[in-house]
């Protein structure tokens, strides 16, 4: 007691620290006692000496962390306090502090003490977990086996101390990126109880529950009760704050994916304007024109108002925006994602026009004939062909199947046509890959419908490979291969087309009297015959790789907060936690 006295005062705590056998005495004594008194006063020493560096280091050096981490088990409300603020003092200013409380187990004492209702405390508390997590995944793991996220979303649910809220935010942005925590995070209510606080004051909080959303999102697509969060997310497009739209596109883009309640949802409060005007705004800002992007092609397809959603884009001046983005300078990514929106855009008839207007066609055939070769140089290593991450046979698939789409239209067909597409779709016929087969047969189909296309077919040497395509157990493949073959089989001798016949029906049709039919007809398949792609063919974004905020995680200043935080020795014990 009456050391703790003299640790009042800064000439006698300045001898005192200076003591290491002294400050040995009060660890021991600490450990030692059973009397909650003793406990109190020595606990409080070692407070009274962790703000200043010398101090610090004198506890480190003689075995108190240890000792303060067994504290945190104490029932004495005073003790635990000075513990945990002890403790916080030298995470944060003692180098070799953080492995020393990890060794003794300090996170599995740390985390059952989220159950505590003060906010100061919980403030403190939550920030050494933040300083024991961040960049370590043995910790992360710790933290949620001792049903951390369970504690930090409750705290982010029912607590309005903005500084307990962000300290809390900043764990969950650290534990976000983790794939182990990130589900439980979800499944406990992270969504939405993050984004409870998008529409507060704080825009520290703000931007940190953004980001965890962000990082979350990828796990949360199929979580129900976030129509509050869509409608939030949607309003926060309209940010000039650029963190704040990579964030909310990201979101939106991961939350629409596969999900067609989201989908509507987003389309119906004005989601597909509001995207748009980010991708204006974004310019050449791939983290924000990417995402928002890979949203609208979610938002045009696959649900009950993807063709509002295709003549929104439409009606909001989308189109020369989005077909401007193939050009150069290419960033795959983006590319990638125009290519598939552009696709979906031109499944609704009025939209084919207003695409070939903006210059679509050619820029698609000029991105396959760049990806096409780029696969080319690369066949004979056996290497797929990578740039930014994405493959080039995605992007020669992508602009067949959009150019497949496009060429519905009779107009476009020409165009397509016109260009010298056909010898490259006949050689595209022979892909290892099915899917670039499928929309290969599929934009010949269309093709064909045209006379002087149909024999330009031919002329390339189509029956060939058409013939081995009737084979394929695809039959998405099979049946546009015998509609070609139909097609350009009508102007030839009665003995071909004999011949053509017998090798349908003999290969394709026995058993399948309406798609004979189907290949007979003239008129163009309708979209639904084919299973549109799943939206997850464009997997939804994982953050785990990327940094979680624009610069590191480190940048986040302790010490605009930490100050506030730690007991000032001068001043009474605050009131009872």
């Amino acid at each position: 007691m009456i050391v703790n006295q003299l640790t009042r005062k800064e000439a006698s705590r300045r001898v005192l620290m200076q003591s290491p056998q002294m400050v040995a005495a009060v660890v021991r004594a600490m450990q030692s006692t059973g009397d909650m008194e003793t406990a109190r006063c020595t606990a409080s020493v070692l407070h009274s000496l962790s703000h200043q560096r010398e101090g610090l280091l004198a506890i480190f050096k003689s075995g108190g962390i240890p000792a303060l981490v067994r504290m945190l088990s104490s029932p004495m409300e005073s003790v635990l306090f000075y513990a945990i603020t002890t403790l916080h003092n030298l995470l944060l200013h003692q180098e070799g502090a953080k492995m020393a409380v990890r060794l003794a187990d300090g996170l599995q004492r740390m985390v059952p003490l989220l159950k505590k209702s003060n906010p100061k405390f919980l403030a403190i508390t939550t920030d050494c977990l933040q300083l024991l997590s961040y960049g370590n995944q043995e910790s992360k793991l710790i933290i949620l086996a001792n049903g951390g996220p369970e504690g930090l979303v409750f705290i982010m649910r029912n607590y309005n101390y903005e500084k307990l809220l962000w300290t809390t935010s900043r764990v969950l942005k650290v534990l976000s990126v983790c794939p182990s925590n990130k589900p439980a995070i979800v499944e406990a209510g992270g969504m939405q109880a993050l984004g409870q606080h998008l529409t507060g004051s704080s825009q520290r909080l703000i931007q940190n529950c953004l980001w965890t959303l962000r990082n979350l999102s990828d796990a949360a697509t199929k979580q129900e009760g976030l129509d509050g969060l869509l409608q939030i997310l949607v309003g926060q497009l309209g940010s000039d704050d650029v963190n704040m739209l990579t964030c909310a596109t990201g979101i939106l883009s991961n939350l629409t994916c596969n999900n067609s309640r989201n989908k509507a949802l987003v389309t119906q409060c004005g989601g597909v304007e509001a995207l748009i005007h980010a991708v204006l705004r974004a310019g050449e800002k791939e983290d924000v024109a990417e995402p928002a992007v890979c949203a609208l092609r979610h938002l045009t397809s696959r649900h009950q108002d993807a063709e509002l959603a295709q003549n929104a884009v439409r009606l909001h001046y989308g189109i020369p925006a989005i077909v401007k983005l193939l050009g150069q300078p290419h960033y795959w990514p983006v590319v990638k994602a125009t290519v598939g929106l552009i696709r979906n855009l031109a499944l609704c008839p009025v939209n084919q026009g207003p695409l070939r207007e903006a210059g679509a066609i050619p820029r698609l055939v000029n991105l396959l004939l760049k990806a096409h070769q780029d696969n080319q140089r690369h066949a004979s290593s056996a290497q797929q062909t990578y740039q930014d991450g994405v493959r080039m046979e995605e992007i020669v698939e992508g602009c067949t199947g959009a150019l497949h789409i496009l060429a519905r239209d009779p107009v476009n067909r020409g165009e397509i046509a016109s260009m010298q597409t056909i010898p490259l779709f006949v050689q595209l016929l022979y892909s290892y890959v099915e899917n670039v087969k499928r929309v290969s047969a599929g934009v010949l189909c269309e093709l064909a419908l045209d006379k002087q296309s149909a024999e330009m077919i031919d002329a390339e040497g189509a029956s060939a490979p058409l013939m081995e395509l009737l084979h394929s157990n695809n039959e998405g493949i099979a049946t546009y291969a015998a509609a070609v073959l139909f097609r350009i089989s009508e102007d030839k001798s009665s003995d071909y087309r004999k011949r053509v016949s017998v090798e349908l029906t003999h290969s394709l049709f026995k058993h399948d009297p309406v798609a004979w039919e189907m290949a007979h007809s003239a008129v163009p398949m309708e979209a639904a015959y084919l299973a549109d792609d799943l939206d997850g063919a464009y997997p939804p974004y994982g953050y785990s790789d990327l940094p979680m905020d624009g610069m590191p995680l480190e940048a986040d200043m302790h010490e605009q907060y930490i100050p506030e935080m730690t007991y000032d020795p001068r001043q009474a014990y605050p009131e009872p936690l």
